[in-house]
C-alpha cells in the first residue's frame, strides 16, 4: 500500500481523525528553547534539546489518540520553510526532507493498526497569514510554492497540507503546485468570526470557486487558527460540509489579531471549545478535529475520549 493509499484508506474508514494541537506556540514558551527568526521551529530537529521537546509534544498527542483507538494526523514542522527563507537562513537545502524524516521516524515507532499515524507536510502562505492583501497572485503562488511542495512530495509523507491560507488566489496557485505531485492534499483557510476567509470571501464560496477552478481539486478543505464558532455552521449551506473535512481550532474566541498581539495565552472555557468541536463532528460530519493556538493535550482529550 502506498502512502497515498494509506491516507485514503484511513480517511474512508475512520469516523474521527484526531489532529495535533499547538506545537510552535508551546515550544516558543519553553525555557531553553529558541525559535529561529525565519524558520520558526524547524531547525530544532537538529538540536538535541529541541528535538526531544518536539518529540515529547507530538508523543503526548499520539498517546491520546492511541488510548482512544483512533487515527491521528501529525504534521512535519515545515510551515513556511520555502526556498527563499532557507537561503537567507543559510541552512541545509534538505531541511524539508529532514523535517519530514524526523516525523516518519516517530511514525515508525508509534504506528499501530488500530490507531494509525498519518504524517502531513505543511506549507504556509508566503507572507503574513492575517494580511490577505499581502497574498500572492495565483501565478506567482504556483511559482513560489512549487519548490517546497516538490521537496515535500519526494518524501514518504501521507498528505500535503496548506495551512492558514488567507486569500483565494494564493491558495489556488499553491493547490495547483500540490495537485501536480499526484499526492492527496488539503487546503486549510484562516477565517474570521463571520465565516469568511480573511480576504472577505464566504467560506462556502471560496471552496466552490476553487473546486470549479482546479483541474484536480483538493481531497478536502479545513479551517485552522479560528475558534469553532467562526465557521457559523448553522448559517452555512449543507453543500459546504461535503467538502469541509475538519478544523484545528484556537482555544480563544477572540479575533486572531488580538491573539497575535497578546503577551499571554488566552482561552475560553475548554468545555465550550470541546462541545462546539464535537457538534461540528456529530452534526456536520467534520472528520478531522485538532487544536491550534492556545491548545494542548487537554483539548485533544476532550475530543478523543468523548
Amino acid at each position: 500500500m502506498t502512502t497515498s493509499d494509506r491516507f485514503y484508506h484511513v480517511m474512508k474508514h475512520a469516523k474521527l481523525v484526531l489532529a495535533e494541537a499547538a506545537v510552535c506556540e508551546r515550544l516558543r514558551r519553553m525555557e531553553g528553547i529558541t525559535l529561529h527568526p525565519r524558520l520558526f521551529i524547524t531547525p530544532l530537529i537538529y538540536e538535541k534539546r529541541g528535538a526531544l521537546a518536539m518529540q515529547e509534544i507530538y508523543g503526548r498527542y499520539r498517546t491520546i489518540a492511541l488510548n482512544a483507538g483512533i487515527p491521528i494526523l501529525l504534521c512535519a514542522p515545515t510551515w513556511r520553510v520555502d526556498r527563499d527563507r532557507i537561503a537567507k537562513a543559510k541552512v541545509s537545502s534538505n531541511i524539508n526532507h529532514d523535517a519530514v524524516n524526523f516525523m516518519l521516524q516517530l511514525r515508525d515507532q508509534w504506528d499501530r493498526v488500530a490507531a494509525p499515524v498519518l504524517v502531513g507536510g505543511l506549507v504556509g502562505p508566503k507572507n503574513d497569514c492575517y494580511r490577505p492583501q499581502e497574498g500572492l497572485t495565483e501565478k506567482d503562488a504556483y511559482k513560489f510554492h512549487k519548490w517546497q511542495v516538490d521537496q515535500l512530495a519526494q518524501t514518504g509523507l501521507d498528505v500535503l497540507l496548506a495551512q492558514t491560507m488567507p486569500a483565494i488566489p494564493e491558495a489556488t496557485g499553491l493547490a495547483r503546485a500540490m495537485a501536480d505531485t499526484g499526492h492527496p492534499y488539503i487546503i486549510s483557510f484562516v477565517i474570521n468570526r463571520h465565516g469568511e476567509v480573511f480576504d472577505g470571501t464566504p467560506l462556502a464560496q471560496a471552496i466552490s470557486t476553487m473546486d470549479d477552478t482546479l483541474e484536480r481539486p483538493p481531497y478536502g478543505y479545513m479551517v485552522n487558527c479560528a475558534y469553532p464558532s467562526f465557521i457559523c455552521a448553522h448559517k452555512q449551506p449543507t453543500s459546504l460540509f461535503k467538502r469541509l473535512l475538519g478544523i484545528q481550532a484556537n482555544s480563544s474566541s477572540k479575533d486572531q489579531l488580538d491573539l497575535d498581539g497578546s503577551a499571554q495565552t488566552l482561552s475560553d472555557s475548554i468545555e465550550d471549545w470541546a462541545d462546539q468541536m464535537l457538534a461540528l463532528h456529530r452534526k456536520y460530519n467534520m472528520k478531522i478535529l485538532g487544536g491550534c493556538c492556545g491548545t494542548d493535550g487537554r483539548y485533544l482529550e476532550k475530543i478523543a475520549y468523548a
